[in-house]
């Protein structure tokens, strides 16, 4: 019989049929990236996210209700967003989400006003819209889901199948809308993640065979500690603690992150799941008390449970020498001798006024940016793309009643901003830096005696002197930027584009400070990488700086892993 109704315990499957799907695709939807570059590409920010929130769901059971179920699926992928298409298909799964999480079952009505809803919110998270990305396909399918709901359409089956085709053909289109798809001869790399999303969804609600194992199975807060890895490992936190609170105040993705900072910062093999009005705790640590006295503050507390896994360890040890040897083996106690280690006390920076997160690329970088102040690094950038709760830990950490985050990349940008919203206690400004030279002429322009709303304008305004040339390989063949590049090629990326490309790494590299340049620059920055050495970098500063004898050429090593050189000029 077919349905008609999707309830929880099938839309749960279904969610994670579309991330397991998501995930097998992804390096063939990031081989679709318009751009050969060597980065964290599209089908990478894409798992990222959605498997945040595939692996909030699991620790819900196998018969959860739909409000839990969406508030795993929202604040799980908001949480772990990564990349504009990660932030994007994040906000289509809250906007879905949102429009269904007070019903029973989902109905074809239903679906066409979550799909609705969905597309309002992923549009309004951005603040330029571009057709022909991710967007328009998810469009695509919510209007195609109001045409058939508008239509009387009575079978899900039927339904499902027919917004999907219709996705997959606005997807086939999408290179109509961007010529620069066209040209590179691709459709958009994010349209077909979301695709695959809603084809594995698809696949489970027909009831074909699919793997739902999302990963590991995390100890739950039920469970005791694994006696088989202790008897392996030396311990470093010798209780294992357990609880429930019973919340009487909000408990929103804010104090999530921050609780969960807490544990961290006082422990390992932590699980926190919130559901509904309770939140269950799990975490090995040194001083149990410290984390009871945390949880206090947000409820009353239930079903604690405190073992010592040292003296469980040392029971384990001794077993097992017995029956090795045939005897009584020694074991060490916990004694005077060998006391348990006390927690290491946190002592907080003393708070100032303003403080810097920056997003970098290379030790290097991170030296040049800590050497002008900023607070917290975040390693990532052009490799691997910060998530929002990324962020998020990096502003707990700055003790500062405003924060300025430099994303320096213009794919971290969304997820620097979503962060801003989930931030009650200070003030988080967002400078859209797009490189990490823009960063550094940020942070060097800032003013401490100036206002945040003075420097905010000042850092703004300076950034936009900024011209970036960033040099790297291609990873594959392509047709882009009316230029013909084959896999393996040296390529000069500016701000808008491929600047050159060809085989020689210093006559690209030439070329594209060329393309970068007019009369009025004073400035040239040159960062090698960790794959160009001393001598040969310093070649390059000679040979820019006989050719720009005007400029002042500056040579710095940034330690950026796939980019040879990152040069800018102002």
């Amino acid at each position: 019989m077919a349905l008609n109704t999707i309830d929880a315990k099938m839309l749960s499957k279904m969610f994670l049929a579309g991330a397991k799907n998501l995930e097998s695709k992804k390096e063939w939807i990031n081989e679709l990236n318009v751009f050969p570059v060597p980065d964290g590409d599209t089908g990478t920010n894409m798992t990222l996210t959605i498997m945040s929130a595939a692996k909030e769901l699991v620790t819900l059971g196998e018969n959860p209700d739909m409000d839990a179920l969406c508030k795993a699926i929202s604040g799980g992928s908001l949480r772990g967003a990564r990349g504009n298409s990660g932030v994007i298909l994040s906000q289509l799964l809250r906007g879905f989400t949102r429009s269904i999480k007070t019903l029973n079952v989902i109905d074809i009505p239903a679906l066409a006003d979550a799909f609705e809803k969905a597309v309002e919110t992923a549009y309004k998270a951005v603040m330029k819209p571009k057709e022909g990305t991710i967007l328009t396909v998810a469009r695509g399918a919510a209007e195609k889901a109001r045409e058939l709901c508008d239509d009387g359409a009575d079978d899900l089956e039927v339904f499902l199948g027919a917004v999907i085709e219709h996705a997959r053909y606005v997807l086939s289109q999408t290179p109509e809308l961007l010529p620069v798809l066209k040209q590179a001869g691709v459709v958009d790399s994010g349209g077909q993640g979301l695709v695959e999303v809603l084809s594995g969804a698809y696949d489970a609600f027909l009831g074909k065979e699919v793997d739902y194992i999302i990963a590991e199975p995390t100890p739950s807060a039920q469970s005791g500690p694994r006696q088989d890895v202790q008897a392996q490992a030396d311990i470093k936190f010798g209780y294992c603690t357990e609880f429930i609170i019973m919340l009487s105040r909000n408990f929103n993705i804010k104090a999530e992150i921050d609780f969960k900072a807490f544990l961290e910062s006082i422990g390992d093999s932590i699980v926190c799941v919130a559901d509904d009005d309770v939140v269950k705790v799990h975490v090995h640590t040194n001083d149990p008390g410290l984390a009871i006295q945390r949880a206090l503050k947000y409820g009353a507390l239930s079903n604690i449970k405190i073992d010592n896994m040292r003296l469980e360890h040392q029971e384990k040890l001794f077993k097992e020498a017995e029956k090795q040897k045939g005897g009584v083996a020694e074991a060490a106690s916990v004694t005077d001798e060998n006391p348990v280690p006390e927690a290491e006390e946190v002592i907080p920076a003393e708070k100032k006024e303003t403080g810097f997160v920056a997003v970098s690329i290379g030790e290097g970088m991170n030296e040049i940016f800590k050497g002008l102040g900023v607070d917290y690094i975040i390693e990532g950038g052009q490799t691997m793309n910060p998530s929002t709760a990324d962020m998020l830990e990096a502003i707990e950490k700055v003790n500062a009643d405003t924060v300025f985050i430099l994303p320096n990349n213009s794919n971290v940008i969304m997820a620097a901003n979503q962060a801003v919203g989930l931030v009650k206690d200070k003030k988080i400004v967002v400078i859209p830096t797009k490189t990490v030279p823009q960063g550094i002429t940020a942070v060097i322009n800032f003013v401490p005696d100036l206002s945040p709303e003075e420097n905010t304008e000042v850092m703004m305004e300076e950034i936009k002197n900024v011209r970036t040339g960033e040099v790297t390989y291609a990873v594959r063949d392509t047709q882009i930027d009316d230029k013909t590049i084959t896999q393996g090629d040296y390529m000069g990326i500016g701000d808008k584009g491929i600047l050159t490309n060809g085989t020689d790494l210093v006559e690209v590299t030439l070329g594209m400070v060329d393309a970068m340049m007019s009369d009025e620059l004073e400035l040239i920055s040159i960062y090698y990488g960790n794959d160009v050495n001393e001598s040969d970098a310093e070649s390059l500063r000679q040979s820019i700086a006989d050719k720009y004898s005007n400029c002042d050429v500056e040579l710095q090593y940034g330690g950026q892993p796939i980019y040879y050189y990152v040069i800018s000029a102002e």
